[in-house]
């Protein structure tokens, strides 16, 4: 009799220790995690070329976010927020690039300065991947941008004096795309990597966008021709 209750009482906190864990797995799935996109951006050193650009971070530019539900799948739901890295990295790169450049906030500002376009970018999609998703470990980011140049005279509306975007018609557009990774032994946790590889995707925008800038259809003709203009 002793014996069975010993078993008894061991089965018991067994099928306890094994519910408590199946229970803490369960949440870990479950749980959400958020990440704000944060890290340095070095200041590429490059010719700036000679022209005058507006920049025009939109609100959804701005407060751009990755949201992926994933508690229909039993797993980790994840929130990444990359707008305020996105303005910060631009704000880097876009400089440096241009031989000048005047950050729009708002319609006084298209009336007070004299640019020769206004630079729109907006981000179309990012997808990631972690080791939990796949066999490879490594965390991934992938970004994918539309960039516009406009004429200033597009984007105002000059009765509401407004800036408006929905109907302006970009004289050059083109995709730019980004990639990021980081292997998961060097950080401590899935954020830290999620974060490290949206930074480097952030970097691998600006070296894209550096190289490819020149070949976009229409702009070598609007550099000439601002030049010409100056």
């Amino acid at each position: 009799m002793v014996e069975r209750l010993l078993d008894s009482t061991t089965l018991g906190r067994r099928a306890k220790s094994a519910l408590a864990l199946l229970c803490l797995m369960t949440l870990a799935a479950c749980s959400s995690r958020e990440v704000i996109v944060e890290g340095s951006f070095p200041t590429p050193v490059v010719d700036p070329l000679p022209v005058s650009v507006g920049v025009l971070f939109t609100k959804e530019f701005r407060e751009h976010e990755l949201v992926d539900d994933a508690t229909g799948r039993g797993e980790a739901s994840w929130r990444v927020s990359t707008g305020l890295a996105q303005v910060n990295f631009w704000s880097t790169l876009l400089p440096a690039f241009f031989q000048n450049v005047v950050f729009i906030e708002n319609y006084e500002d298209l009336n007070t300065y004299d640019v020769d376009a206004v630079l729109i970018p907006e981000v179309t999609d990012v997808q990631y991947a972690i080791p939990l998703y796949t066999n490879v470990k490594v965390y991934e980011i992938w970004m994918r941008y539309q960039l516009s140049l406009v004429e200033p005279g597009q984007l105002k509306d000059e009765e509401n004096q407004v800036i408006v975007t929905e109907n302006a018609q970009a004289f050059t557009q083109w995709p730019l795309t980004a990639y990021g990774k980081t292997p998961t032994a060097f950080l401590q946790s899935d954020t830290d990597a999620v974060n490290e590889a949206a930074v480097m995707a952030l970097r691998d925008a600006g070296a894209n966008f550096i190289t490819s800038f020149g070949r976009v259809p229409g702009v070598v003709a609007w550099v000439q021709k601002s030049q010409e203009a100056q």
